[in-house]
């Protein structure tokens, strides 16, 4: 049975994986920070199959403990401080997490479990002011924010250690991704959350940014599984994982309020607050690389997507709803 170490493990594509690896018939080791209130509801559906350990990208010791004491297989490294807005106003923290971090787990790996075989996970936003379209794994990195430029720092280190040290570690350029379990700070999840409770009538308006900003939109479920193909090759490889074709954010908008029968148009207000002091115009990735040598291939479309999403969001609303009506019936609490 292989042994693979997840960073990250509590967020969208932590869970996602950890799912996927469990059905493969790996033994999951799910590193999170200590924390007093742990935050796993996106790991409701494995958490009973999983071992978590304590640890921390900026406490390399750490590390270093959870690579000897589990000697893994193969490592994922998804952790990250991973809001582009934040960035803006946390650029040291960010830097420190999602840049230095990679680097430190890097030398962890290099000391302790050489043979490990190591995924470092790079973002579209490396990209930033593109300098060509599509972008493919040779394409010249512009960020536009500190946390592209962070990526962009943990990405080369990837490389650097891969050539430095013959270490097998890869990364996945991985383009925009969402699913229903997207945080509600980044605007796809915004958007859907906000629709359902415009249906349920819990808001009346949704504040949004550019609506003309572009992105290559794929299902978080499909995009996860590349990773894993990355790490079976003969060779370590850098990636991109795209759909190869790029969405407004009008776009999400104009499906999502469709779903319910609504247009987005009566809903939707612009508000400087959220334009980014550097935008990313548009980012559309050519995954033709990891089609022909990995045999991936995204299974969800993006209109798929977005109705998953807001259909996620409306069901949740409504299981609250009736959670709260259930729980004031007369002798709720007596029977609870």
């Amino acid at each position: 049975m292989k042994t693979a170490l997840i960073t990250g493990v509590t967020g969208q594509d932590g869970s996602y994986l950890a799912e996927h690896l469990l059905d493969l018939g790996y033994k999951v080791v799910a590193m999170m920070r200590r924390s007093a209130t742990p935050s796993t509801e996106r790991l409701s559906n494995c958490l009973d199959r999983i071992e978590i350990v304590n640890g921390d990208l900026i406490d390399q010791s750490s590390l270093m403990r959870i690579l000897a004491e589990h000697k893994p297989d193969e490592i994922y490294n998804l952790a990250a401080q991973s809001f582009v807005h934040s960035s803006f106003h946390e650029p040291i923290h960010t830097g420190e997490v999602t840049g230095l971090g990679v680097i430190r787990l890097l030398e962890a790996v290099r000391l302790v479990v050489p043979e490990a075989r190591f995924y470092q996970a790079s973002s579209s936003e490396m990209f930033g002011k593109v300098h060509e379209v599509p972008q493919k794994e040779d394409t010249p990195f512009h960020p536009r924010s500190p946390y592209g430029v962070a990526k962009v720092y943990g990405h080369w280190a990837t490389v650097n250690y891969r050539e430095s040290y013959d270490m097998y570690a890869c990364s996945g350029i991985l383009f925009n991704h969402e699913s229903p379990r997207r945080g509600l700070e980044f605007v796809t999840r915004k958007i859907s959350d906000a629709v359902a409770g415009i249906v349920f009538g819990e808001q009346d308006k949704l504040a949004l940014g550019n609506l003309d900003a572009k992105r290559d939109w794929g299902f978080a479920g499909d995009y996860i599984k590349a990773m894993h193909l990355m790490l079976q090759q003969d060779e370590a490889k850098d990636y991109v994982v795209a759909t190869n074709e790029t969405h407004s954010i009008r776009e999400f908008c104009t499906i999502a309020f469709e779903r319910v029968g609504l247009e987005y148009e009566d809903f939707v207000v612009i508000d400087p607050r959220f334009y980014r002091p550097a935008e990313v115009e548009l980012l559309l990735g050519d995954a033709t690389k990891a089609r022909e040598e990995l045999g991936w291939e995204p299974e969800v479309d993006f209109r798929g997507l977005v109705e998953m999403m807001v259909d996620s969001d409306l069901q949740r609303r409504l299981d609250r709803r009736l959670t709260v009506q259930k729980g004031s019936l007369p002798g709720a609490m007596a029977a609870s």
